[in-house]
């Protein structure tokens, strides 16, 4: 799942307004910001294998520190007590921490069985929804569609830029989603990689539109 996760991020902010976007969006994307990194270093590891579902190439041979539910715990409670240490908002902490937890849980639902439980000998699970493409995309539409109709809810632009910064980001989101469904499978896995590090532009990117709007 990508845009959905984005879309867990959007929603989030009716359920700790005074939580940035930017906060929000690092929380629901934590896993998949680290991921790249630890691919690049060696650590973790991941094969492109057309046609191994019907929507993602990807065979994820090795990623139990970002992607095992057990380190999505570990993450969640890091990520939810590193930013209530910071900003000393309870609520916001909470709700990022189950945003981090939530990764795992969409994860789960789409993932062929090859998510681990826990790091080492660990059983895999997973729904296998990327063996549908129609269910795989109405799915990502319907959360990434809420979180924005919710965000949109719950929130109004002061100015220009948190109108046109918060449209640019959705749209961004939304064609960058459609060109990896189209494009086909990446070259190789170190411009996969690299091309998830690049995400990480999209936190201040939330955090600058947000800045900019105002809780209804």
């Amino acid at each position: 799942m990508f845009i959905g996760h984005f879309g867990v991020a959007l929603a989030a902010k009716k359920a700790a307004p005074k939580a940035s976007l930017g906060v929000l969006v690092l929380s629901a994307q934590f896993v998949d910001l680290l991921w790249p990194v630890l691919l690049l270093l060696g650590i973790e590891h991941v094969e492109i294998t057309p046609g191994i579902t019907r929507t993602s190439p990807m065979n994820f041979t090795d990623y139990p520190i970002s992607h095992s539910l057990l380190m999505g715990v570990v993450w969640a409670l890091l990520v939810g007590g590193v930013y209530y240490a910071l900003v000393r908002y309870p609520r916001g902490a909470w709700v990022a921490g189950l945003a981090v937890l939530s990764h795992w849980v969409l994860d789960f639902i789409v993932h062929r069985p090859d998510l681990p439980l826990w790091p080492g000998n660990s059983p895999r699970v997973g729904l296998g929804l990327w063996n549908s493409w129609a269910a795989t995309i109405s799915l990502e539409v319907f959360f990434f569609g809420a979180g924005v109709w919710i965000y949109l809810r719950s929130t109004r632009a002061r100015d220009n830029i948190g109108r046109y910064a918060f449209w640019g980001f959705v749209v961004f989101l939304f064609l960058g989603w459609l060109s990896t469904v189209f494009a086909g499978p990446p070259p190789s896995v170190k411009a996969l990689a690299w091309g998830g590090l690049a995400m990480w532009l999209l936190v201040p990117w939330a955090w600058w539109a947000d800045r900019h709007r105002t809780i209804v």
